[in-house]
């Protein structure tokens, strides 16, 4: 049997009426998977809304296994219903929200005390992110639990979280860092053991979630936004996304 991985992109799938048949004497799907792809590593296969179509889970990424002729695909596809949602997005929100429940959110630099729960992903040299922490930074209505993911091409954002980590008042510190206040200034940077620990914690903590761009935002422990989309970011406060 032919199998190949695709690696695309973006792979559009209309869900109207796509049937693959004629595999049911192939034996146990996910037996049937490792023999196909031996090397692929994964967390579970289950049946996708695509009939003859598995969806193969690895941490929070989705690939699709189509058995008859032998496909992987795998990448940042798009799997779009009828209603011109992305499904496959959807999906990965999906076990995102599953994971939240584990979250160490001690770990997290708590910024607020209000009624709605926002879990954000930053980097503070992140031009969106700043946009977004502008956003709440007017707001009494958030308590906001920040994992910091300094982005490798911003080359200060490490010393700027490091600085954050070390300050006495962390909400102050990370509303300079995030305003700009601290890209044309001198500061000291922070040495400490403890500090470097607690930024590896932040960058495992991110890596389990799957998240690779900031800004990343769960609202209430139910919504997910992806940027700096203020309009989504509204919407998901007041429980309408």
């Amino acid at each position: 049997m032919n199998k190949q991985v695709v690696r695309p992109t973006y792979i559009a799938f209309l869900l109207l009426g796509f049937i693959i048949c004629g595999f049911a004497s192939a034996g146990p799907i996910e037996e049937s998977f490792k023999k196909m792809f031996p090397r692929y590593q994964f967390d579970s296969i289950r049946e996708s809304d695509i009939k003859g179509v598995y969806e193969v889970i690895k941490g929070t990424d989705i690939s699709l296994f189509v058995p008859e002729p032998g496909y992987l695909i795998t990448g940042d596809f798009q799997m779009i219903n009828r209603e011109g949602k992305n499904v496959a997005e959807l999906k990965r929100h999906e076990i995102v929200l599953s994971k939240i429940k584990s979250l160490p959110l001690d770990k997290a630099l708590k910024v607020g005390s209000g009624e709605n729960t926002v879990i954000e992903i930053t980097d503070p040299d992140c031009p969106y992110c700043r946009r977004a922490a502008a956003f709440f930074e007017k707001r009494s209505d958030v308590t906001q639990y920040i994992f910091f993911f300094p982005l490798p091409y911003h080359k200060d954002a490490v010393n700027k979280i490091k600085y954050i980590f070390c300050s006495q008042d962390k909400e102050k510190a990370y509303s300079e860092a995030t305003s700009g206040r601290l890209d044309n200034q001198k500061y000291e940077v922070c040495k400490k053991q403890d500090v470097d620990d607690l930024l590896s914690i932040h960058r495992a903590i991110v890596a389990k979630l799957g998240i690779e761009s900031t800004p990343f935002f769960i609202i209430n422990n139910s919504h997910i936004v992806v940027g700096a989309d203020m309009p989504k970011l509204e919407e998901a406060l007041k429980g309408k996304q």
